[in-house]
């Protein structure tokens, strides 16, 4: 899907943002674990999400969603009457009839995790304690994404993974039986924590992790919320064995990894003012508010409120001019999937604004160092690539370009926002990669303009 953005002389408005990615995963995950029904408030029916589903579902479990105000399956009975005066156009939510932690069953076909590296990954610690055995594959652009992280402590814990030389996908997994293990993540990974916190409600005796860093903690939450049984001390976590999960009532909030670019849009067009409601403001993923308050964004969080574990709050953001900070450390991982619309920021920023240890980019959707740097270079950004990040000079005059995303979400939504303070027009020719994390995207910013 080819998109056209042109430049705007003003962003106002108040806008949902869409159910947390993170969150509409682990929720499917646990659900399908657990014994009785789940039911998840809000859920982002993006593609990423749609596929954890469809896993599940070709493990016999069944799901049935309802979204933009019309039954996409038909509702559980028990719910019917609650949900017949639910006219919401963009709630969806999301029953699923969980079996149990031994109650998936042998997929016929391979499972595809399409471009989800988070339904790969976690899955893996999910198969590695099942009584079968199963192909876990993806897109081409997963293919590319490393594996290793995963299959060396799920390896420790005794599951049995075959993979190509490279470690990547596709794998097969063949279930067995697991034990505790004490292990260090090389990296502040929440893909890989959770991975082995998954495979860990199997095992035969608990498992701690210890963390070089915070990572977003989704799944010790949610964990818990369905009766598990996890510690948490500092940078070290403890999970235990458990011999049922239970099913729950979940709202999501709003992606604050989605709102970051509402958020910036409205930071950058002159005049602009936008409120977001019920963003979710978990702690470790709101680097992103640090450091646009530091860089002096007029952006005011309120209405405080816990949704289940999760803290959730209202965001304004307001027009600003902005100054550049260094970006580095332990503030990473709190912002590591913002860091290109950070990148957009920083190139409109008063002076030099330089990202460092951020490899990890290296191996997300894209190179995301390599792709961010070549994107806003051609809208004329003065922004130069290093090893493990960037800098980037500003403020810079930006002009409409033609940008290919090359699958990567996070990439063409930068680039529409770039758009829409560029001169001339933006042409991004595979906008439809948007869907992956934030479907709407496009129809939000023209209702904000």
């Amino acid at each position: 899907m080819q998109a056209i953005i042109t430049p705007v002389k003003q962003l106002v408005g108040e806008v949902k943002i869409p159910g947390d990615k993170s969150i509409s995963h682990r929720g499917v995950m646990l659900g399908s674990l657990a014994k009785g029904t789940t039911r998840l408030s809000n859920f982002l029916p993006g593609e990423d999400c749609l596929n954890t589903i469809k896993a599940f579902q070709s493990m016999g479990i069944d799901i049935e969603i309802i979204g933009d105000g019309s039954k996409i399956f038909e509702l559980p009975e028990e719910f019917a009457q609650e949900m017949s005066g639910d006219s919401s156009q963009e709630n969806t939510i999301v029953f699923i009839h969980g079996k149990g932690l031994h109650g998936l069953k042998k997929p016929v076909h391979a499972i595809d995790a399409g471009n989800s590296g988070t339904t790969a990954r976690l899955l893996a610690g999910i198969l590695a304690g099942q009584s079968f055995d199963t192909i876990l594959d993806g897109d081409p652009s997963l293919r590319k994404r490393p594996m290793n992280r995963i299959i060396e402590p799920l390896s420790q814990m005794g599951a049995r993974i075959q993979s190509s030389n490279d470690n990547t996908l596709p794998l097969v997994i063949s279930g067995a039986k697991l034990k505790g293990i004490e292990y260090t993540l090389p990296v502040a990974s929440a893909q890989v924590k959770s991975a082995v916190i998954f495979a860990s409600l199997t095992a035969n005796s608990p498992t701690i992790l210890h963390q070089p860093a915070f990572s977003r903690d989704h799944t010790e939450i949610m964990l818990s919320l369905f009766g598990g049984h996890i510690e948490n001390k500092h940078l070290t976590l403890t999970s235990y064995p458990v011999s049922e999960l239970y099913g729950r009532d979940i709202r999501i909030p709003g992606d604050i990894s989605s709102a970051a670019f509402i958020i910036t849009a409205t930071l950058l067009v002159p005049g602009s003012r936008i409120l977001m409601k019920d963003v979710g403001i978990n702690p470790t993923r709101t680097g992103i508010l640090d450091v646009f308050q530091q860089m002096g964004g007029d952006i005011v969080i309120e209405n405080h409120r816990n949704s289940q574990g999760d803290p959730t709050a209202d965001i304004i953001a307001s027009y600003s001019n902005l100054k550049s900070i260094e970006i580095s450390g332990s503030m990473i991982p709190r912002l590591i999937d913002e860091i290109p619309i950070i990148a957009l920021a920083a190139s409109q920023a008063q002076g030099t604004t330089v990202i460092r240890d951020a490899a990890e980019l290296k191996v997300k959707e894209s190179n995301r160092i390599d792709m961010v740097v070549h994107t806003l270079k051609s809208f004329g950004a003065n922004i130069e690539a290093t090893e493990d990040g960037m800098i980037i000079e500003g403020p810079a005059p930006l002009t409409g370009s033609t940008v290919t995303c090359e699958m990567d979400h996070r990439i063409a939504m930068m680039a529409a926002i770039a758009g829409l303070i560029a001169k001339g027009r933006t042409t991004i020719t595979d906008g439809q990669w948007v869907d992956v994390s934030f479907p709407g995207f496009f129809h939000l910013l023209e209702k904000l303009t």
